[in-house]
């Protein structure tokens, strides 16, 4: 089963994230008419197109808007640049004065108009055609199969759960189950649907994830991280009833996996601090609270460094008086006396003193040779004497 890391930041419960992907042509002018709609009819407060730097990989759009009772959500969507072919991948994190409420609207709709030709709501994880707002049927094939299920398995972003069909659903219960979901769940979700005879092949491609789709049921897929104290049988819901009916069980086994501690996905951590550092669109109250907090830093950077200024010149006085009285004490010591040598033995150099060593080792050698040969010559005029 997996694991969730405890490296990672938590996802702080006031924060709302999704990704995906539009495939429509113009996805700057499209959310731009819908912001400003937006805007016009009351429904958010104002919105900004950031000004694009030289080099940027993409076009940042922020909005703000009150939820709830008063409650200000601040919202900033970026949408990258790309061929319309292949499509824009877009990411939009929303953060809230207060923990976020299920029952909220979308940040999705304040962004994206939500009618069913809007082309924003395509997942960008797993790589396949798949789509917040439809039903995305299982792949045939069990190859396919158990791949998407692997990448869904592994989404962090995103929530996936897989329903089963225990009959061929009417045309009610082929409506996509999202629609039926609170707001603030219907664009997060993907919602895969498994043919009856497909449940064998969908849990053995889901026994890796620890988790097991009930015949008939649903079960809400882990990602990556996973929530901390994941149980895949927390997280399934024994029958689904696709008769157009609310799925009550499953609603609540969706939003208590939306809402349980769950860390940052990938790349969301560099999306937050964005969202809190670099927001542009501010009110007057907030320019002028940001204008006093770079006047207080200032003042404190330019009283740091007088500071030093003044403690570096401080040390230098001292440093100077110091050396000073190093000078005068040594003036005011009297020299020490030379000491005399005689006038009439002047100073060897090592040369000349070298010399006369050698000199004297020669002598001594002279010496004792002549001592040497005096000595035979009175034994020999010894032997010559009268007894001879």
């Amino acid at each position: 089963m997996p694991t969730s890391t405890s490296v990672r930041p938590m996802t702080p419960p006031t924060v709302w994230l999704a990704r995906g992907r539009h495939v429509g042509p113009a996805a700057e002018d499209v959310l731009r008419r819908h912001l400003q709609q937006l805007k016009d009819s009351g429904v958010i407060r104002d919105w900004l197109e950031v000004p694009e730097a030289e080099g940027a990989r993409e076009r940042v759009f922020e909005a703000r808007w009150e939820s709830g009772e008063g409650v200000t959500v601040r919202a900033r969507l970026s949408l990258a640049h790309g061929p319309a072919e292949g499509g824009q991948e877009w990411v939009l994190a929303a953060e809230a004065e207060a923990a976020w409420d299920p029952r909220w609207p979308s940040p999705v709709t304040m962004f994206w108009p939500d009618d069913p030709v809007a082309t924003w709501d395509h997942e960008a994880e797993t790589g396949a055609e798949l789509r917040f707002r439809d039903v995305n049927p299982l792949p045939s094939d069990d190859r396919e199969l158990r791949r998407l299920l692997k990448d869904a398995a592994r989404s962090g972003w995103s929530v996936h759960f897989v329903v089963h069909e225990a009959m061929t659903p009417d045309a009610r219960g082929r409506l996509p189950l999202a629609r039926l979901l609170p707001p603030g769940l219907r664009h997060r979700v993907v919602e895969h649907r498994a043919a009856p005879q497909q449940l064998r092949a969908v849990n053995w491609a889901l026994r890796d994830s620890g988790v097991q789709v009930p015949r008939g049921g649903a079960v809400v897929l882990p990602g990556a991280p996973a929530p901390e104290g994941y149980d895949g049988d927390a997280f399934a819901v024994r029958s689904v009833f696709l008769d157009g009916s609310e799925p009550a069980e499953l609603t609540e086994a969706l939003s208590r996996f939306a809402g349980s501690a769950r860390p940052l996905p990938d790349g969301a951590e560099e999306v937050l601090t964005a969202l809190r550092e670099d927001w542009h669109l501010l009110t007057l109250e907030e320019e002028l609270a940001r204008e006093k907090a770079l006047v207080k830093m200032y003042a404190e950077a330019l009283e740091a460094m007088t500071r030093s200024r003044d403690l570096y010149r401080e040390a230098a006085e001292r440093a100077h008086e110091a050396l000073t009285a190093y000078r005068e004490s040594a003036a005011a010591l009297p020299e020490p006396p030379a000491r005399e040598q005689p006038q009439d033995t002047p100073t060897a150099s090592p040369l000349q003193q070298l010399t006369r060593t050698l000199e004297r080792l020669k002598g001594g050698g002279k010496a004792r040779r002549a001592t040497g040969g005096g000595r035979g010559e009175s034994a020999s005029d010894g032997s010559d004497s009268p007894a001879g």
